[in-house]
């Protein structure tokens, strides 16, 4: 994928793009591109015979270049206004996101320990795993947790603007 290409067949407006060219018999020159996926729950864009995700054509589109990662700062996927996207790492990718589903604490970083029957708190930090203390109290640990993830993760803190990170 090319920038000229790119920025040939599409108009960016507000986090979309919106075709410039007619590229088969139910696209409308002006008409909104793309599509969502409910499977990955990002929005996609077939362009040059390749599905992109969205926001990838996006960034491309305003920075001439294609990162190997664009990490959404917000976390929503589905906001893909430039000012929301920036390159980084799967590192600092993999910082930002949510709690997972499978997360029982409802906290990153915390887990509850069954043999100890306390709560921990562990975070990955430049690829290695980093304990900050088992807990009796699940609420100090979640604390523990947001401050460890804002210290080391700055700006890809899930919990940025929490307790003033």
């Amino acid at each position: 994928m090319e920038v000229n290409r790119v920025r040939e067949c599409f108009d960016y407006k507000d986090g979309a793009l919106y075709w410039k060219v007619k590229k088969a018999r139910r696209t409308k020159i002006g008409q909104r591109a793309g599509s969502f996926d409910e499977k990955t729950g990002y929005y996609r864009v077939h362009i040059d015979s390749k599905m992109q995700k969205l926001h990838r054509v996006i960034f491309l589109y305003h920075h001439g270049y294609l990162p190997n990662y664009v990490d959404h700062i917000d976390g929503n996927k589905t906001n893909n206004k430039i000012e929301n996207l920036r390159e980084s790492t799967f590192s600092e990718n993999c910082m930002n996101q949510k709690v997972s589903t499978r997360n029982t604490s409802g906290t990153k970083g915390v887990m509850w320990h069954k043999r100890d029957k306390r709560w921990f708190v562990q975070l990955r930090i430049n690829s290695k795993c980093h304990s900050f203390g088992y807990y009796e109290d699940k609420e100090l640990a979640e604390l523990v947790a947001m401050e460890a993830t804002n210290k080391f993760h700055k700006e890809f803190s899930a919990y940025k603007g929490v307790l003033n990170g």
